[in-house]
């Protein structure tokens, strides 16, 4: 018999500081020509479980990762963001569980948190691109910097060589606590592989104080076109995705 890991965290703990949505993006969202940032590291096993609610399986090793994105054009104007997830599993399915982000344009901090659920709060987000390197930083108001790492020695990829995962974001909605299924298709046009190194990292700032990296892997900085889909599926946090995962007309009421 093969055991199966779940999370064993406290589901309604993930409702602090959650967005209430009442009405999610039945729309795409559009971002043509974004610089995008993704990179992983592996974090200190003993707490993973604990980070997870009962309706996701961790990975091994436990790994979070960080997106950062420059958006040049929305429906809000140009903006910045940058997320922080912990990657793992619903159901057979890699997922990653957003922590919270920040983002650089109020209105586009609205729009996102009320169609797309992201826990976000406004900041300051850097992405400083050359070519030997590429430099990050976050920090919020009162928190000082949340975030500093470099991305150097980049090496070209092929367009389709970089992999994405889809995000659930804690969400408080009419039903109550549900994790929002964020599917993202990036359209990339150049993308390069780079050493990641963080030089700066404030757990408990972004609102995971157990989070502890522990080995960074490579990274990959390039430029896509980025397109957040309508919203099809919700899930319930405390139990199994088998049973929890909801569609969007279904979890309305």
């Amino acid at each position: 018999m093969t055991l199966v890991m779940t999370g064993t965290g406290d589901a309604s703990r993930l409702a602090e500081g959650a967005p209430v949505v009442e009405a999610l993006a039945r729309e795409p969202l559009a971002l043509p020509g974004c610089v995008f940032v993704q990179a992983l590291t592996e974090i200190e096993s003993g707490p993973m479980c604990e980070m997870l609610p009962p309706a996701l399986h961790p990975t091994l090793p436990p790994v979070v990762g960080f997106t950062v994105w420059d958006a040049p054009d929305s429906v809000w104007g140009p903006f910045r963001l940058a997320q922080l997830r912990i990657e793992c599993r619903s159901g057979l399915r890699p997922r990653g569980l957003l922590v919270s982000a920040v983002v650089d344009q109020p209105e586009a901090a609205a729009g996102l948190a009320s169609r797309f659920g992201f826990r976000v709060t406004t900041g300051e987000v850097v992405l400083d691109r050359g070519y030997d390197a590429t430099r990050i930083r976050v920090a919020t108001a009162g928190k000082a910097g949340l975030f500093e790492a470099v991305l150097r020695a980049p090496q070209r990829l092929g367009e389709s060589d970089t992999q994405f995962v889809s995000s659930l974001h804690p969400a408080r909605m009419p039903r109550g606590l549900r994790l929002v299924q964020v599917d993202v298709d990036h359209a990339v046009k150049r993308a390069e592989r780079t050493r990641f190194g963080i030089e700066h990292f404030d757990a408990a700032g972004w609102g995971e104080a157990r989070i502890r990296p522990s080995l960074a892997l490579p990274a990959v900085v390039g430029v896509a076109d980025v397109t957040l889909r309508p919203i099809r599926y919700v899930c319930r946090p405390d139990v199994l995705a088998f049973e929890g995962t909801e569609a969007v007309d279904a979890s309305a009421a």
